[in-house]
């Protein structure tokens, strides 16, 4: 009777793209090699790649990129839904920014998508009740990516921030699924209140560049915040709100806004 294998490594599709693509790269730009070789093709999974990367980042003269990897290793080894979501931003990166050719650009280059996975590592810290670590992670992500997100903040999954930055989410701050923002987005408070006061952003919503959505307000499911708006009052699902103060202006205009990226208050025809 033939022997049956056990415990073989599942298929990964994004990894084996990457590293294909890693390898490509070296090809078109060898003066890349150790820098692809280290961030990619050293590494055996994508999780790895990325506490490799994070790490890299993030480490300073105040702690080693060594303990930052045991940390990040230990984050993801715990909570697999750390790679899921990694693999969702890694896609919605992808599809929506037309700046984004390969997968690998995200992890080497974006630093909306390194500061993301960076926060989820902090976040991940901040529900072991670790909340110093966590607060030395968002210290961090402020001074590497220009990205200041809260480590008890939740996000989503398939979170595009594009160029990422002066991007401020707060503490009690809530972010869907599949949302997309641009460029000094700020979901903030209003106060100095310290229970609820952050917004909570539903799933498919589209935040334009420079937008501020303050207090403990809704902004429903596949809504769009046109670019410099200040959002004080709960938004609608599905509408598109634009202005000082923000004003309903009409529909959203397409079923999901934050994967089309379209921004026209109106059609151009």
């Amino acid at each position: 009777m033939a022997e049956t294998r056990t415990n073989i490594a599942p298929v990964d599709p994004i990894w084996q793209r990457l590293c294909s693509e890693a390898e490509q790269a070296i090809v078109d730009e060898p003066l890349l090699g150790g820098l692809v070789h280290s961030s990619i093709l050293h590494h055996k999974s994508l999780q790895a790649a990325l506490a490799y990367r994070i790490a890299l980042k993030l480490s300073s003269g105040e702690m080693s990129d060594q303990m930052l990897r045991e940390i990040c290793d230990a984050a993801y080894g715990a909570d697999k839904g750390l790679v899921a979501a990694a693999r969702a931003d890694l896609m919605a990166v992808y599809e929506r920014d037309p700046a984004c050719h390969r997968f690998l650009q995200p992890l080497l280059y974006f630093k909306g998508f390194q500061a993301m996975q960076s926060y989820r590592v902090g976040h991940w810290l901040w529900r072991q009740g670790r909340h110093d670590l966590a607060y030395f992670i968002q210290m961090r992500v402020s001074e590497e990516f220009g990205v200041d997100i809260h480590p008890n903040a939740r996000i989503g999954k398939g979170i595009m921030i594009d160029h990422a930055h002066s991007v401020v989410i707060g503490e009690t701050a809530v972010v869907g699924n599949n949302v997309s923002m641009l460029h000094s987005v700020t979901l903030g408070g209003t106060g100095k209140d310290e229970e609820d006061r952050h917004p909570k952003i539903g799933d498919g919503v589209l935040i334009g560049a420079g937008a501020k959505v303050l207090g403990n307000i809704r902004v429903g499911e596949c809504s769009r915040v046109a670019a410099g708006s200040v959002v004080l009052h709960d938004v609608p699902p599905k509408t598109t709100v634009a202005g000082v103060p923000a004003r309903i202006v009409g529909e959203a205009g397409c079923d999901q806004p934050s994967v089309s990226m379209n921004q026209l208050l109106r059609d151009e025809g």
